[in-house]
């Protein structure tokens, strides 16, 4: 019956106004049957607050999420209100720092492991080069062997080398066998020809002179590691006691903490390999430069310009001084590279250093040094560019020069005399045999060069004119 009252009820309300209404019949939450009416505003074309609705749901968002945010961070902090607050500031930016610390390191680590990845590969490169050239080397010594006496009948008799004027044409392979045989210390027959015609070094010009003839080298010993592909090996021209003239010395330079100084009573024992004593240097050399003089070992420190003197009885530097204005690591080394950019030399008057300067625009300067302070007492700069000459050494003033260290026939290109301030181009053959020259130095007591060629120590001997 109330049902019926209140449709009636309606429908003549809106009747008389003249509008619709909807009448919706619907169970409620507790299952009781209700009536709802929808009736049209006959005045209000909208409601005033319905416009905000999305707005206050933007707003009832907003704060949800502003609340989810404050609980994640009192959970974080393990406390609530202002004071665990704080305490989470505080450590934000040490978190902060420590985390910009270990990227920073694992960036390091990361370029430090590129490095180590490309020298590895570097060296299982080089190691399969000398693994190809022990291959060849061994291969020659069988061929060598093979053809080592020539057969009966083909090889000329004693009665024509007594002959003058029929001297043989020398085979090229028992001239290759000797050369072997240098190997182990023993001169080349081709050396004793050319010493016989030309004069023993040495002998009769003990005077100074220019150089006019390089003989063949003459292996003494051969470094077997990697470390030696490159190094120095010499002999002191003036040395004091306990070490004579007879003490070789050698430094494998491969490396960049280059420390070691091999000591040996005589170059007998440095081709077998046995040093006397091994030498700690204070501080790491660079390249191939350094050179042994009246007690002691002369050298450039690793990423620096100066030079220093080891006093090798005493075990320790005793002098150091900057060369001014010399390139270093790199800025003007030899053809080959290396680091050589400054580069030692003895002669028979005193101790010299080649080197190059910004000023001089790579050019080769050369300095006379006093062994004992390092002071320079006189500089020449010469014309002839460091990076377009393999190596140098100093022979009674002058300055000589190598035009290759890969080429097997290379030549001594230019001499610079110190005496006139001038340079001339020179053509005397210099064999690479190994084809990697990375040191020459002229050792004045012996009148001969000292050079390293890819492993190898070797001599040259050599010939002065006349004064």
């Amino acid at each position: 019956m109330v049902g019926a009252w209140l449709l009636l009820w309606g429908g003549l309300a809106l009747g008389c106004r003249g509008e619709t209404a909807f009448l919706r019949r619907a169970d409620d939450s507790t299952g009781r049957c209700t009536y709802s009416f929808t009736v049209a505003s006959p005045v209000e074309a909208t409601c005033p607050d319905a416009g905000r609705v999305p707005e206050l749901r933007a707003e009832l968002a907003a704060l949800a999420a502003r609340l989810s945010r404050l609980e994640s961070r009192e959970r974080v902090t393990g406390g609530s209100g202002p004071r665990g607050g704080e305490a989470g500031g505080a450590r934000d930016p040490q978190q902060a720092a420590l985390a910009t610390r270990l990227e920073a390191a694992y960036s390091e680590l990361l370029q430090a492991k590129s490095r180590l990845e490309e020298e590895k590969g570097r060296l299982e490169r080089e190691k399969e080069e000398l693994g190809r050239r022990l291959e060849s080397s061994a291969q020659e010594i069988t061929r060598l062997r093979a053809t080592r006496c020539p057969p009966g009948g083909e090889g000329p008799s004693r009665d024509a080398l007594r002959v003058p004027g029929k001297a043989p044409r020398w085979d090229p392979q028992p001239l290759a066998y000797q050369e072997l045989q240098s190997e182990r210390t023993e001169v080349p027959v081709s050396r004793l020809l050319e010493e016989t015609a030309l004069g023993r070094p040495g002998s009769e010009d003990s005077g100074c002179g220019e150089l006019v003839w390089v003989g063949k080298p003459v292996v003494f010993g051969r470094a077997e590691s990697i470390a030696g592909k490159y190094g120095v090996w010499m002999k002191d021209p003036e040395p004091v006691p306990p070490f004579t003239r007879e003490t070789t010395w050698r430094v494998d330079a491969v490396g960049t903490e280059v420390r070691q100084l091999f000591q040996y009573e005589a170059a007998e024992q440095l081709a077998r390999g046995y040093p006397a004593k091994v030498h700690f240097l204070p501080r790491p050399l660079e390249s191939t430069g350094a050179v042994v003089y009246h007690g002691g070992l002369f050298f450039q420190p690793r990423r620096s310009r100066t030079v220093a003197r080891y006093d090798l009885r005493g075990e320790a530097v005793t002098a150091e001084r900057e060369i001014p204005g010399a390139g270093y690591h790199g800025q003007y080394p030899y053809s080959w590279g290396g680091y050589t950019d400054i580069d030692l030399a003895v002669d028979e008057t005193g101790l010299w250093v080649i080197y190059s300067t910004e000023k001089a625009r790579g050019a080769i300067v050369l300095s006379k040094l006093d062994p004992e302070t390092l002071e320079i007492r006189r500089t020449w700069e010469t014309n002839i560019r460091k990076r377009g000459v393999a190596n140098s050494f100093v022979i009674c003033g002058t300055l000589y020069t190598v035009s290759s260290y890969s080429a097997p026939n290379a030549t001594i290109n230019f001499a610079y005399d110190t005496a006139t301030g001038t340079s001339r181009a020179l053509s005397i053959p210099f064999e690479n045999r190994f084809r990697y020259l990375s040191m020459v130095d002229y050792n004045p007591a012996e009148r001969q060069l000292f050079a390293w060629d890819s492993f190898n120590m070797v001599t040259y001997p050599i010939r002065l004119s006349r004064p």
